[in-house]
């Protein structure tokens, strides 16, 4: 491939004049792009929905404090190895079956119900956490978590997509992440914070139902997606929402009506091509009907080529999202090779960071979050400037080269003989060289750096691969695939450190990268400033990469 491939254009000309444009009646083109700004409304709704995010991160990223600070307080007993185990992969098990049921209640009830719905359950799970005495207590608290956050995962950036307009998408959705990252770096803080205190724990995990509580309120004034309440035959109050998204003067009048008309010929498009697979209601009620719904959802996701394209892409984008080795929950605590307390790539930081002289571990891995946040506000400021498949063929290359270094610099490191934790880590590796530890360092900030800006952002945006027909489905399978190979890794990492060795796995995440660097090229194609309704045109008779 020459050497150039990734700075040309990855849509032809005639496609990227079109980006943003909206036709109207008469022929003439209404430029979307052209709006300078998104409103103060959509913002205000983009923030107040991200509060999930923050849920999300919080949530995900505030167990490994509480495990360090539990101590004795669950069932009498110090927590075992299996406890912890327990704990903390009920959350992304939960997750991943939750998915894809949300996916149906949001074309049901609306996407906003759903929010609504995941808000209850991030309080119900927040409060459980905080008033257990018991391991299985918590499991019970962390699995409920664990549905909130299957649930928000999917349908916050499904119902910020179906908000925004095109020429501000990306950056709408990366908005979700930033909340994710911010998050996880509240919990780490909250974490140091309350480490120290006598059952700090039970505060730091029941302050997740804060936020959560303020966004169920924030909420009860808070439109559904004008998409869905045109599906729904509510076209007059789909107007009204759009008139608040894009403002209410003669310049922008002509683009509602027009997304509206796009949107209405989607669905009548759909209408159309589904005559054939009519479902016949008479002697079906109640919940026969939706599974016979459901299953014309899955017919149309497998049997429509396009349709499958979007689901192979978004499905693709998901799993290497987990599978290059960045598990975003952080909180798997286990013991590896050779017998260091760790968690997953991201956790693995602390101990490392114990090498190198930094006494706490909290801290440490607050300074990993706070690289994630950082370079995913680099994510934030070009998504829709360079394109999310340009900045994926950029960024990848990043973490190969961090990934690539860590197993070089582990193969030089000299790890502790015995089973060490914490502080002791430190004193058993005084007096040894420090220079390779610290290049682990350096390669894991690259890694994360490379991974904030490109795969951690980039795969939220799945939505907008989706026609609206089986969009929620088809993001809710989507992120399934998110939580299952994030429970590959999290159940493998262990194994793998121990018999392929630090050098072997990072090199396994490292072809894992290549791989999905050389998939993205292959069938990703560029949706930067498309509408929502064009995209599915792209991948209509192939993959839309030319």
């Amino acid at each position: 491939m020459p050497a150039d491939t990734t700075a040309e254009p990855l849509i032809s000309n005639e496609d990227e004049s079109h980006a943003g444009h909206l036709e109207h009646d008469h022929g003439t083109e209404i430029d979307e792009s052209s709006l300078a700004s998104p409103s103060a409304f959509i913002w205000a709704l983009t923030f107040c929905a991200g509060v999930s995010g923050l849920l999300f991160g919080y949530d995900t990223g505030v167990i490994s404090s509480t495990l360090v600070s539990v101590g004795a307080d669950l069932s009498s007993r110090p927590l075992s190895t299996f406890d912890k185990s327990l704990v903390t992969s009920c959350t992304s098990f939960f997750a991943l079956f939750a998915s894809p049921l949300t996916g149906v209640l949001a074309d049901c009830w609306g996407r906003r119900k759903v929010v609504l719905l995941a808000d209850v359950l991030f309080i119900v799970g927040a409060v459980w956490q905080a008033c257990t005495g018991s391991v299985w207590g918590m499991i019970g608290g962390r699995s409920i978590v664990g549905v909130a956050v299957g649930g928000a995962s999917f349908v916050v950036p499904l119902y910020i997509s179906e908000l925004s307009p095109s020429a501000f998408r990306g950056r709408l959705v990366t908005v979700f992440v930033l909340f994710i990252t911010g998050g996880q770096v509240v919990a780490y803080i909250v974490g140091w914070l309350f480490s120290t205190h006598a059952h700090g724990w039970r505060l730091m995990v029941g302050l997740g139902a804060l936020p959560a509580a303020v966004q169920f309120l924030l909420l009860q004034v808070m439109p559904e997606t004008p998409r869905w309440l045109v599906r729904a035959n509510q076209k007059e109050q789909a107007k009204r929402v759009l008139t608040k998204v894009y403002g209410d003067d003669d310049r922008v009048r002509p683009v509602i009506a027009a997304v509206l008309r796009r949107v209405e010929r989607e669905i009548y498009e759909e209408e159309d091509a589904a005559v054939e697979r009519v479902i016949p209601e008479s002697g079906k009620t109640g919940w026969k009907v939706r599974v016979a719904r459901m299953n014309d959802k899955l017919t149309q996701l497998v049997y429509v080529s396009g349709n499958m394209r979007a689901l192979i892409i978004a499905c693709m984008l998901q799993g290497f999202q987990q599978l290059c080795g960045f598990v975003r929950t952080s909180s798997l605590t286990v013991y590896v090779f050779p017998n260091i307390l760790q968690n997953s790539l991201m956790y693995f930081s602390a101990t490392i960071f114990s090498m190198v002289g930094f006494r706490s571990p909290t801290l440490t891995s607050l300074s990993i979050a706070i690289t994630n946040f950082v370079f995913t506000l680099v994510a934030f400021h070009y998504i829709d400037k360079i394109g999310r498949r340009r900045i994926l063929l950029w960024s990848v290359p990043i973490m190969i080269v961090g990934l690539a270094l860590c197993a070089v610099a582990f193969n030089f490191v000299e790890l502790p003989a015995e089973q060490v934790f914490g502080s002791d880590v430190q004193s058993s590796m005084a007096g040894r060289n420090k220079t390779w530890p610290m290049i682990i360092l350096v390669a894991m900030v690259t890694y994360v750096a490379g991974y904030a800006i490109g795969m951690g952002n980039v795969p939220w945006q799945q939505s907008e691969l989706f026609p609206l027909s089986v969009r929620s489905v088809g993001s809710g399978l989507a992120t399934a695939t998110n939580w299952g190979s994030n429970f590959i890794i999290g159940i493998s990492f262990l194994p793998m450190m121990e018999f392929l060795t630090p050098v072997g796995t990072f090199v396994l995440y490292c072809g894992v990268c290549v791989v999905a660097w050389a998939t993205i090229w292959r069938i990703y194609p560029e949706t930067k400033g498309l509408g929502l309704e064009d995209v599915g045109e792209l991948l209509r008779d192939g993959w839309g990469v030319k």
